[in-house]
C-alpha cells in the first residue's frame, strides 16, 4: 500500500511546485519586464504622484469636470472590491429612477438636456468600474465644462478629441474617452 502511495505524494508535490510556485513565479518575471505598466494596474501619475488608474473610473461629479458612467457599487461608488453591474432589467422601476436621477443632477450641473442624452451618461456599467465614456457623451458635457470653467468650448473639444482613443487594432471595441485623464488635462497636469 505504502508503494502504491509514495508516487501519488511525489506527483502532487512536483505538480504543486510547478504550479504553484515556478509558474506563477515565471509569470510574474515576464509581466513585470515585458508589460510593466499593465501589471502594477495602469497607475495614473501627475507629478511622480499616483493619481488613479486608467481601468477604474473615478467619482467626478463638479461641474467643471467631465463625468463618467455612473457606479453600480457599493458602499461606495467605483470600489474595485465591489465590482459589479446593477442587474437591473430595463422594465425595473429603480432603473428608471437612477436614469431620471441623473438626468437632473445633469441640469442642475448645468447641461442642457433638450437634446437626446448617450446612454452611457444615464446608466452603468456591467463592472460599474468603467474609467471610460463615448465620444458622444464627451461632447455632450462640453458647452457644460467650458462654461463652469470660463473658457471657449472649442478648446475644451479639441482635449476630447486629444484624448479620444479610436478602435484596438482599428477593429475592436468602440472610441473612447478615459474620464481621469481628460479631467486633468483640464486642470492642465501633466498625465503620465
Amino acid at each position: 500500500m505504502k508503494a502504491q502511495f509514495r508516487p501519488l505524494i511525489v506527483l502532487f508535490a512536483v505538480l504543486a511546485v510547478i504550479t504553484g510556485l515556478v509558474y506563477p513565479a515565471v509569470m510574474t518575471a515576464f509581466g513585470q519586464a515585458v508589460f510593466h505598466r499593465q501589471v502594477n494596474g495602469s497607475l495614473v501619475e501627475v507629478n511622480g504622484k499616483v493619481v488613479g488608474s486608467e481601468l477604474i473610473g473615478q467619482q467626478f461629479d463638479a461641474p467643471q469636470y467631465f463625468w463618467g458612467r455612473l457606479s453600480a457599487t457599493s458602499p461606495m461608488p467605483y470600489n474595485a472590491q465591489g465590482s459589479g453591474g446593477s442587474n437591473l432589467g430595463p422594465t425595473n422601476p429603480a432603473l428608471a429612477d437612477e436614469v431620471k436621477g441623473r438626468i437632473e443632477a445633469l441640469k442642475a450641473a448645468g447641461t442642457d438636456v433638450s437634446q437626446p442624452i448617450p446612454a452611457d451618461l444615464v446608466t452603468s456599467s456591467a463592472s460599474g468600474l468603467d474609467p471610460e465614456i463615448s465620444p458622444a457623451a464627451a461632447a455632450y458635457q462640453v458647452a457644460r465644462v467650458a462654461k463652469a470653467r470660463h473658457i471657449n468650448p472649442s478648446d475644451v473639444q479639441a482635449l476630447v478629441d486629444r484624448y479620444t482613443k479610436g478602435r484596438q487594432f482599428g477593429l475592436f471595441g468602440e472610441p473612447r474617452v478615459n474620464v481621469l485623464k481628460l479631467n486633468l488635462a483640464l486642470d492642465g497636469k501633466d498625465v503620465s
